[in-house]
């Protein structure tokens, strides 16, 4: 991401031999030679990654100051993932007392249910699984375009709640709700972001290792992650 390249070409090439070396363990990427908050931010963010990452080719500011809004400031995980029972590893649940541990297998892979906001005849609203898929572009293969149009204006791009009309009585929306907007997903919060962090967070999502989260090839949530 350009707008980030803040350091000189040579230090970004040192920086780069650093990551590559270091891809089993984000923690202990550095980034002393960034000024003030921003390399603070960048240094925390490798540091609270749970799951390795996926470096190469990435810009390596880009991915930490990602990680530090998703896993510090945003939280992204407390609603996508499949909800309180699986997201932390058992004996490792802050909640009670216990150092924390994120759970893997289920981070960022959605599944956290919100109920029938609307009604009885209203759909189960479902967190969405954010993992790259196969073609290695995050939430199921969403480019970064359409990535910033979710979080700019609220659209659900899936299309997955229709609104109710003389065709549709059940399993939909009725006004006021609007059907073409995500219900639970806070984008309004997010919108005012600038394209810096939201590039940001994109390319930490892309760097995230891929979470299928159902079997089911018409889930939502299923990913095609790729062969192992």
């Amino acid at each position: 991401m350009t707008s980030t390249r803040i350091l000189c070409a040579a230090g970004a090439v040192v920086a780069s031999v650093a990551i590559i070396a270091m891809v089993g363990n984000p923690g202990r990427v550095k980034a002393n030679n960034d000024p003030g908050t921003a390399g603070e931010r960048i240094q925390a963010g490798f540091a609270i990654a749970p799951v390795p990452l996926k470096m190469e080719g990435r810009d390596w500011r880009a991915v930490g100051l990602g990680s530090y809004l998703v896993n510090a400031m945003g939280s992204c995980n407390d609603c996508h993932s499949a909800g309180p029972q699986t997201q932390y590893l058992k004996g490792e649940n802050p909640y009670f007392g216990q150092p924390a541990m994120t759970n893997p297998e289920t981070y960022l892979g959605g599944g956290r249910e919100f109920g029938q906001i609307a009604g009885p005849n209203s759909p189960d609203i479902i967190s969405r699984n954010l993992t790259p898929d196969k073609s290695g572009l995050p939430i199921g293969g969403h480019t970064f375009e359409q990535f910033r149009t979710i979080l700019r204006t609220g659209q659900d791009l899936d299309h997955l709640h229709p609104n109710c009309s003389a065709t549709v009585a059940s399993d939909c929306l009725p006004p006021p709700f609007d059907g073409s907007l995500l219900q639970i997903m806070p984008w309004p919060s997010y919108h005012n972001l600038t394209d810096q962090d939201l590039r940001s967070i994109y390319e930490y999502l892309s760097a995230i290792p891929c979470v299928e989260s159902s079997p089911d090839p018409n889930n939502p949530l299923h990913n095609d992650c790729p062969s192992q």
